[in-house]
């Protein structure tokens, strides 16, 4: 979509750097050059007031990325696209309906129990491609600690971003994304299949809420 669009080599395209490096990698392959934007902390997708303060005079392009079943803010980053002459793109694709019904149960169920941890936000159409909740803590150990322990109990859980993409050799950049960086070391993927039972998701609450109270309670 990029070399269709005319994007190459001279421009730079905004993208995020918490997950997804084939984005980045996209834009390296089209002779372009990746620029990160840090990412809203409820969604995870590019925060547009970041966008547009990475936005420069080699600025062609945007990739919004929609992360664990939360959309980007695509009016706010199309508008912003209009008043800068940039080709928004968008990558990730919706869940079928059915499976995304028996995923928000789920959600909810985990929502009403767990304790200790931060819940996502359910707004804007959430359809739990991943239920992905905060370990807080004085930050990575704690959140690395507490999955060794609930994998220990039986519960299939991982972390979604281990490295953020402006770390890896690769792309190392020089900036400053705070939300990115906090997300990555306090982000933990749950269990949110359509075919967990109650039972898979009562060991869930019991193996999370047992080790709820060794770490700072979530406000």
């Amino acid at each position: 979509m990029l070399r269709a669009a005319g994007v190459g080599i001279g421009d730079e395209v905004v993208v995020p750097a918490f997950g997804n490096v084939e984005v980045a990698e996209a834009v390296a392959l089209a002779g372009a050059m990746p620029v990160f934007a840090d990412i809203d902390p409820v969604t995870y997708c590019l925060d547009p007031a970041a966008v547009e303060a990475a936005v420069g005079p080699r600025t062609a392009a945007v990739v919004a990325v929609h992360r664990f079943g939360r959309s980007a803010d695509l009016k706010r980053l199309h508008e912003l696209g209009q008043r800068h002459g940039l080709l928004v793109l968008q990558e990730g694709e919706p869940a079928p309906y059915d499976e995304t019904a028996r995923r928000r149960q789920r959600a909810a169920y985990l929502d009403a129990r767990l304790r200790g941890v931060r819940t996502p936000d359910g707004g804007d159409g959430h359809t739990y491609g991943q239920y992905v909740v905060r370990v807080l803590g004085n930050g990575r150990p704690d959140r690395d600690a507490f999955a060794r322990a609930v994998r220990g109990r039986g519960v299939d859980c991982r972390v979604p971003v281990k490295t953020p993409v402006h770390r890896l050799p690769e792309f190392r950049r020089c900036v400053t994304l705070p939300e990115t960086e906090r997300a990555a070391d306090e982000t933990l993927a749950l269990p949110v299949d359509g075919s967990l039972t109650k039972r898979d998701m009562q060991r869930i609450v019991s193996a999370c809420n047992a080790l709820g109270g060794l770490l700072q309670t979530a406000h």
